[in-house]
């Protein structure tokens, strides 16, 4: 009796298709992605993006044969996620296998030092003296590279860039191939330990002639920028990917229409404060009003505070008592400060601000860099109602959609809150507002200069100078900006995701709480329950739209 009311019970409370196995199918995917990508360690051979395109579509083609129509709605939901996702990855090895075609005149003996990686890998052994003579064929290779590098026809800088970069992590494997037999086979010592060695030594000494003589840079200079312009292609993918059906020039028209909104905006604060419509000469003295050595902490831990009151008191979003807790702080290190001169954040926020061993102009720079006001509208970006906030929830709802995460959501959030504070008036003074108006057009400019470079129309050095002349940047930390923007560390969109992504969150706010569907507090609670996803289809889910198997974004959100 107890079982039929069971039966009976399931065959109500759930749907036809199982409701864990959409999860279960990601969370399976995400495990597979990891050992994949700890076994096929050099992505780019054709012997790992050959593993990866097999594994895509199989999963596709399992994702293919589910009952999609027989699916509860957020099933729906994630198939669609997942199976963009997949075609997306598919993609990406497409457009990774014409990016290393490029290289690939650079590095005649990668073949042969893949070959000895793979064969480790798949533990077939190594033949000692076959080893050997492979090990002096790819040394040769390389003095005939060398050698090549000293014609006048030059390659590419950025590529040339790229295959050093390259070189670099193929002397790494190539070290842990030699270490793994080293020792174990008496014989593969004997034959194999000085052809590592000088194959080893011809390896680093390529890579630097590739930096030298290639990109025309100083090989021992770690703070030089070259990076890797992904070019249009690749931008009209990531941003397909994304549910953005804009083309990067539509995009550029967008940053200059929101930089215009805050030049004229600082215009006005600037004659609040006494210096006309000279924004920048406000934007100097505001620079100037920066905490004493030792004094920063506690600034960073009162505005935390006020901007959690602040959030609580217009109910704009649920703040567990737990998040409100446990969040941190930590300084910043002179060396990281070269790539991150400004906060992070997440459950613990790292302020930057000068120490005793930098230069003098190091000091004033840094100082200048994290006033008080431009520190008052970063800080609750870092944590609450910002970055923190949002890890914390992600952790305790649909974690499991972890491999749809994406830039849009994580940075467009925060920003979304500097838009949504503005307007309820949190800047407090024309200081204040110089503040986050410093911000608001550095997050437009990213737009123009990520996009740009990446469409091969601007240099890392002109990105730098439109940062310094467009935004206010002191040169130190407009360098650091675009250092870590070009660095490899993240992707094309990232930094056109800030402003982007906001605009889609203030398009759906637009949408949901302006016309009383709901209020804020339940759109902002709603974001944060359906985790890190793109944000046309967080639309489509708050929406109520009626997904199909077809179903593509095409959200015009702005204008």
């Amino acid at each position: 009796m107890r079982i039929a009311r069971w039966i009976a019970f399931a065959a109500v409370a759930l749907p036809v298709f199982g409701m864990a196995q959409m999860r279960s199918f990601i969370e399976n995917f995400q495990a597979d992605q990891g050992g994949l990508g700890r076994f096929y360690r050099v992505r780019e051979s054709d012997w790992a993006r050959s593993r990866f395109k097999s594994y895509y579509e199989s999963k596709l083609a399992e994702l293919k044969a589910m009952p999609f129509e027989k699916m509860a709605r957020d099933e729906q939901a994630d198939w669609l996620m997942m199976s963009r996702l997949l075609d997306h990855r598919l993609d990406e090895l497409a457009i990774d296998a014409k990016a290393h075609d490029e290289i690939k005149p650079l590095l005649s003996f990668e073949e042969k030092l893949l070959t000895l990686i793979e064969d480790r890998q798949e533990m077939r052994g190594a033949n000692p003296e076959a080893s050997a003579k492979a090990l002096e064929a790819i040394r040769v290779d390389l003095a005939e590279e060398g050698k090549a590098l000293d014609k006048e026809a030059k390659p590419d800088r950025t590529v040339a860039f790229r295959a050093a970069q390259k070189v670099d992590r193929l002397s790494d494997e190539l070290r842990e191939w030699f270490e793994y037999f080293d020792g174990y086979d008496p014989l593969f010592g004997w034959w194999c330990r000085k052809p590592f060695a000088q194959t080893s030594d011809a390896l680093k000494a390529y890579a630097r002639a590739l930096r030298e003589k290639g990109v025309g840079m100083n090989p021992d200079d770690k703070n030089a920028i070259v990076g890797h312009p992904v070019g249009r292609e690749s931008l009209m993918e990531d941003l397909a990917y994304e549910g953005i059906p804009y083309t990067p020039e539509e995009l550029l028209d967008i940053a200059a229409k929101e930089y215009a909104w805050c030049e004229a905006e600082a215009k006005k604060a600037s004659r609040e404060m006494g210096f006309g419509d000279d924004w920048r000469k406000a934007l100097e003295h505001v620079k100037g009003l920066h905490m004493k050595p030792g004094e920063q902490p506690g600034l960073i831990r009162e505005q935390a505070l006020e901007a959690i009151e602040f959030v609580e008191k217009h109910d704009l979003v649920t703040v567990p008592e737990l998040a409100k807790e446990t969040w941190r702080m930590q300084m910043m290190s002179p060396e990281r400060q070269k790539v991150s001169p400004f906060f992070l954040g997440g459950e613990t926020i790292i302020v930057s601000f000068p120490t005793d061993e930098m230069t003098h102009d190091e000091k004033l720079m840094s100082l200048r860099a994290n006033n008080i006001h431009f520190a008052r509208a970063t800080v609750h970006h870092e944590l609450i109602p910002g970055h923190h906030l949002q890890f914390f929830m992600t952790q305790r709802y649909r974690p499991y959609r972890s491999p749809f995460s994406t830039p849009f959501w994580t940075e467009g959030w925060a920003l979304w809150f500097e838009f949504l504070l503005w307007d309820l008036e949190f800047p407090k003074s024309p200081e204040n507002k110089m503040g986050m108006l410093f911000w608001r057009m550095h997050r437009c400019v990213r737009i123009e200069f990520s996009l740009g470079y990446h469409l091969g129309k601007l240099t890392p050095e002109e990105c730098i100078k439109m940062l310094v002349e467009k935004v206010g940047h002191e040169p130190s930390t407009a360098e650091g900006e675009v250092r870590r923007s070009f660095g490899g560390s993240y992707p094309p969109l990232y930094q056109a995701a800030y402003m982007l992504g906001a605009l889609q969150i203030r398009a759906l706010s637009k949408e949901l709480v302006d016309s009383k569907r709901m209020t804020r507090r339940e759109f902002h609670d709603a974001i944060l329950k359906e985790n890190n996803i793109p944000i046309a289809m967080l639309r489509g889910i708050l929406n109520g739209t009626k997904f199909s198997r077809e179903w593509e974004p095409d959200w015009r959100f702005y204008d």
